[in-house]
């Protein structure tokens, strides 16, 4: 178990770290701005981090897979507890390593980030999820919640789905890394993508402020979203899952 609970927060580490640092980067206020020396724009910034985040995890889940399964993500753990592929005290383990995993990895990010003249938090914040004034197209709580419940509930039933025991094992970690991108790309504009509690955690500890105030919604949302998952699976499950 300890080995499983070392690589659950080493994965989040990595995720929080890779994801939310290519996040502030590109969708900073230097990386917005397409006439700047490090200018991505908008677009370029939503695909560049949707990428990011997918590719970390499908790299992550072979890597981590083997040991803890590279749930790396609260929704996912609960998802298969609900679905009993884990009892209660994994569940409840694996998910204080990941929001221990994505503190130490929105703090150190925060640490780089700060040896930057260009870097101002205030501006160009960690990554944080938010509505709002904190929303790129200012959605509302109630349309972000839904939003992120039906995203996690997608990517937790695929995760459920292409990891039962039927299912063939070489592609799974593509179709989970592929599966994370979609959900960014529609999501980034609408409250950030967060589809994983301890992801929208860590950097919102670090910011404070409005970020620490809607951090409420983005650990709720994608938990529904996760008993969702299960719920669903459970009703569409095929022989020998």
């Amino acid at each position: 178990m300890a080995k499983k609970l070392s690589a659950e927060l080493v994965g989040t580490f990595i995720l929080v770290f890779v994801g939310c640092g290519t996040a502030t980067i590109t969708l900073g206020h230097w990386g917005k701005n397409a006439g700047s020396s490090a200018g991505w724009g908008t677009n370029g910034g939503v695909v560049a981090t949707a990428l990011t985040f997918g590719l970390v995890l499908a790299g992550l889940a072979y890597a981590l897979g083997p040991i803890s399964g590279c749930h790396v993500n609260p929704a996912v753990s609960l998802g298969m507890w609900f679905s009993k592929r884990i009892d209660a005290k994994q569940a409840f383990g694996y998910m204080g390593a990941q929001f221990v995993g994505a503190v130490l990895g929105a703090g150190t990010l925060a640490l780089v980030l700060n040896q930057s003249s260009r870097y101002h938090k205030s501006s160009d914040g960690l990554g944080a999820n938010g509505y709002a004034n904190s929303s790129m197209i200012h959605m509302s709580a109630l349309g972000a919640f839904v939003v992120e419940a039906i995203m996690t509930a997608v990517f937790v039933f695929v995760i459920l789905k292409v990891t039962a025991k039927n299912a063939p094992a070489a592609m799974t970690g593509l179709i989970i890394g592929t599966t994370l991108v979609f959900c960014h790309l529609l999501a980034i504009p609408i409250d950030g993508t967060s589809v994983n509690p301890a992801r929208s955690f860590g950097p919102a500890l670090f910011l404070g402020g409005t970020a620490f105030k809607q951090v409420w919604l983005f650990i709720v949302a994608p938990l529904v979203g996760g008993a969702i998952a299960a719920a669903l699976h459970r009703g569409l499950r095929t022989a020998g899952e």
